[in-house]
């Protein structure tokens, strides 16, 4: 039997919408993943800091605010800093198609815009998991 992917939904910045974040943390809990919701008004600190404290496999962060290209950028490095450079991050948000793809080059994993199903993300996450998952485990 596989264990459960463990996924942190994170509101970092200023931004004050967390409906798309719950509607996200929710489809992936009813996916069978563990989800931590770390609610709004998060720095990226604290959301490095849960991460590695909750020893989670993925790190979504949901950017309505424009700060997209600091805050993934931030998170990023946190985790690097923090040694777990294993963990995916990921995301959605109001982020333009040149910027996903500028963040995809910094190590940034899939990003996903305004309309993408939460069907498409727990897709993404349950493929990036069975390839990193030696035998399942």
């Amino acid at each position: 039997m596989t264990r459960p992917i463990r996924v942190l939904v994170a509101k970092p910045g200023l931004d004050g919408h967390d409906r798309g974040a719950k509607v996200v943390a929710a489809a992936l809990r009813d996916a069978g993943m563990e989800v931590i919701y770390t609610g709004l008004h998060q720095t990226p600190e604290m959301i490095a800091t849960a991460a590695v404290q909750e020893d989670v496999d993925v790190v979504g962060l949901s950017i309505l605010s424009g700060a997209h290209m600091t805050l993934f950028p931030r998170v990023r490095d946190l985790l690097v800093e923090a040694g777990r450079d294993d963990i995916l991050l990921t995301g959605g948000g109001i982020i333009p198609k040149e910027d996903m793809d500028a963040l995809q080059a910094q190590g940034v994993a899939r990003l996903f815009g305004p309309g993408t199903s939460t069907q498409a993300l727990v897709d993404y996450i349950r493929e990036w998991f069975a390839g990193r998952e030696p035998h399942g485990t």
